[in-house]
């Protein structure tokens, strides 16, 4: 009886757990303008600290990302080929790919807004999409999709669409090629081999400038 009593209980917490979280447009809305408030705000980050735009997307971002099953779609149909240690690897590697890809496009980001689409989701719907669309002054709007799905620890993106190009099903076709080449142990070692490449080409902090005063109160003005 205790252990029935203690399973309801579990069950009960659980469904608890499962209505908190936000839904997946909120969640994303409200990470968006987190991550970018703080992009504004953070001086270091605006000096080109890149450690800690990496920091950023590690704390703010990264937790609402599903790498396991990125990682596992964009490997496709060779993710059974792989040994355990292989597939956590990867996902590792990945991982830290992506980390690095989307840290440096942070750094880029001046700007730009992000604009959200309507959004709707039909009752008790575990797979949805986000639509976003960045808008840049001068330029064409880019529409960015986020793919995402419901787990047990609330909504998870498992793709990204930017301009009606899949991340996921993009890496898979590269991918492939190199699993074809070399094998899963040569797409682990391309994997690092990217992120030392992305890590090494990373801006450098700029030096901190000495302006006049006049100069300062134009930067502080432009910054409120």
């Amino acid at each position: 009886m205790l252990r029935v009593i203690l399973g309801l209980v579990a069950g009960l917490l659980s469904l608890a757990a499962w209505a908190a979280d936000p839904p997946p447009d909120v969640l994303a809305r409200n990470t968006t303008n987190e991550v970018l408030a703080i992009l504004k705000a953070d001086k270091d980050i605006q000096g080109g600290n890149v450690q800690k735009v990496y920091d950023l997307v590690e704390a703010k971002v990264l937790p609402h990302f599903d790498f396991n099953r990125m990682t596992q779609l964009a490997v496709g149909r060779h993710w059974n080929a792989a040994s355990p240690r292989q597939k956590q690897t990867l996902v590792k590697e990945f991982r830290s790919l992506l980390v690095r890809t989307y840290a440096s496009s942070l750094t880029a980001f001046s700007n730009q807004s992000i604009e959200f689409k309507p959004f709707s989701m039909p009752p008790g719907a575990t797979e949805v999409t986000v639509q976003t669309e960045v808008k840049q002054p001068g330029g064409k709007p880019i529409p960015i999709n986020y793919d995402m799905h419901k787990t047990a620890f609330g909504w998870k993106v498992y793709d990204v669409s930017i301009d009606a190009v899949s991340l996921v099903i993009n890496y898979r076709a590269s991918f492939a090629n190199t699993i074809r080449q070399s094998g899963i142990d040569g797409l682990i070692s391309m994997l690092e081999a990217k992120s030392r490449s992305l890590e090494k080409s990373a801006p450098q902090p700029k030096a901190p400038a000495k302006p006049k005063p006049s100069a300062s109160l134009g930067l502080a003005a432009a910054q409120a």
